[in-house]
């Protein structure tokens, strides 16, 4: 259980962290402030829990290892059980805590959920939402896979994976709030419900396909150093 269990701390931090840093403190941090709350969660995390469970903390990378050929499917199921628990328990906590200020509404300032379209931040299509989460998660398992070979330096696998997801979110906050996670996505929509439920499909579907076409490169040798 020792995997399992860093998997789901570890995800119920960069929930808890990443999303909490939209809703409590997106006001005064920006943008960037942002970005950089969710790649500091993944870099801690990283090294907090890498030697434990590798810190996929997310089904989308856990499934692109399955696919680069790292990890059995049956090794995955308890990583991804544990992944999306931990981040609906980040997303609740979350709720609790922003729920103490007087003024707070799920309704209005939200959970960090992921979106697009009409009332959502910039506003983009479902399909320029669609693009961008499987280009940013395929980019994003290109880094992970990549600086966690054999040939990489292993002290600076977590930095260069928590700083990849800065820039992601640096450049897709605008877009779709940034998912690149599909636990992520549903621990917070679960809690908003409505519209965040109605397009929670694309925020598991499209990291999906982005990291296991990245895991099947690495695995067809064409990255891979091993």
């Amino acid at each position: 259980m020792k995997k399992p269990l860093a998997e789901f701390i570890g995800t119920f931090t960069l929930v808890l962290f990443g999303c909490g840093a939209a809703v409590i403190a997106g006001a005064d941090i920006g943008l960037t402030g942002i970005s950089f709350a969710f790649g500091l969660a993944l870099i801690g995390m990283a090294y907090g829990i890498g030697s434990v469970s590798g810190c996929h903390i997310n089904p989308a990378v856990t499934l692109g290892v399955v696919a680069s050929g790292r990890m059995s499917f049956g090794e995955a199921i308890p990583y991804m059980i544990a992944q999306v628990a931990g981040g609906i328990a980040g997303a609740a906590v979350l709720l609790m805590i922003a729920s103490g200020k007087a003024d707070y509404s799920i309704a209005e300032n939200g959970l960090g959920q992921n979106g697009w379209g009409a009332g959502y931040l910039g506003e983009y299509s479902m399909v320029a939402a669609f693009v961008f989460e499987v280009v940013a998660t395929f980019l994003f398992l290109v880094v992970i896979l990549g600086a966690t070979g054999s040939g990489a330096p292993a002290a600076m696998a977590g930095l260069a994976i928590g700083l990849a997801l800065v820039v992601i979110h640096l450049v897709g906050i605008n877009v779709t709030g940034v998912s690149v996670n599909p636990a992520r996505s549903v621990g917070p929509a679960l809690f908003v419900g409505g519209t965040a439920i109605a397009q929670l499909w694309l925020f598991i579907v499209a990291p999906i396909i982005g990291a296991v076409a990245a895991g099947l490169l690495f695995r067809s040798g064409l990255l891979d150093a091993d």
